[in-house]
């Protein structure tokens, strides 16, 4: 599948992501290393008030976050979702962590991608598997 079926927006702010043409080829290897295929996938890129007011409407959460994912996949295996990342969250993340805001971007990118291949983080056996899934595909960046 094209890397054209990975989207980037951004909503509220003035967001560039780096180094797209990578990115859609990291995220695709994952899903087709995952057995699935991609049909089309967004990401949003955010501030806070703008994913707190959708964490309100949809999901009916008063909190902030880094990350609300969307499955809207009709196929089993095949991947269609929206992926809104808050990038405040994430530099706030990112330096609470002590990390480069590129790689703190990258790891809620692929947590959001996790969980469209249907991997949970709710519970600490499921928080383990999804951290050692993120830290896996991480490292397989070779960008």
């Amino acid at each position: 599948m094209s890397g054209l079926a990975i989207h980037f927006f951004s909503e509220d702010i003035s967001f560039l992501i780096k180094k797209k043409a990578y990115i859609r080829s990291w995220i695709i290897d994952t899903i087709v290393e995952e057995g699935h295929k991609i049909k089309e996938l967004n990401f949003i890129f955010c501030n806070d008030n703008y994913l707190l007011s959708i964490n309100q409407q949809f999901l009916q959460h008063d909190t902030y976050t880094d990350i609300i994912t969307f499955d809207n996949s009709e196929k089993e295996g095949q991947i269609v979702g929206d992926i809104f990342i808050s990038v405040e969250r994430v530099q706030e993340n990112a330096e609470r962590f002590k990390t480069k805001l590129e790689d703190e971007l990258h790891r809620v990118m692929i947590h959001g991608t996790l969980h469209l291949l249907g991997y949970p983080d709710k519970g600490t056996e499921a928080k383990a598997i999804m951290t050692r899934k993120e830290d896996f595909y991480l490292a397989k960046r070779v960008f």
